[in-house]
């Protein structure tokens, strides 16, 4: 069982930056794939960013270039650091845990979740 804490959202203007922080429970984190969603209102939880065991990184084309995502397995923690961020950008962001080597911006597969941390970003 893995349980996952995000924090680090807030409210910021249009071109500031945010970092999100999610710590994970459980003595294997080095070994699963970790990825970031976001859903804004009445839309779906669509992917962001995801980051392999071996520290591989995968973007949406909406945010490549201005997301980051990384991972301390010493700390058990993931990381985005989110820069130039957009009014488009407002959505509660979501830490996922996969059990498994391959990146995967489904969220069918990834079987544990945070309970998100909400991200407005003002115009």
């Amino acid at each position: 069982q893995v349980q996952l804490v995000e924090s680090g959202g807030g409210l910021v203007q249009a071109g500031g930056s945010l970092r999100l922080s999610c710590v994970a429970s459980g003595r294997i984190f080095s070994s699963y794939t970790m990825g970031w969603f976001r859903q804004a209102p009445g839309e779906e939880r669509e992917f962001v960013a995801a980051i392999s065991w071996n520290e591989n990184e995968y973007y949406a084309e909406s945010v490549k270039g201005r997301f980051t995502i990384s991972r301390d397995n010493a700390k058990n923690t993931l990381y985005l650091q989110m820069n130039s961020l957009k009014f488009e950008d407002t959505a509660v962001y979501y830490c996922a845990a996969r059990n498994g080597p391959r990146y995967s911006a489904s969220t069918k597969d990834y079987a544990y979740w945070g309970q998100g941390t909400q991200v407005t970003v003002s115009s």
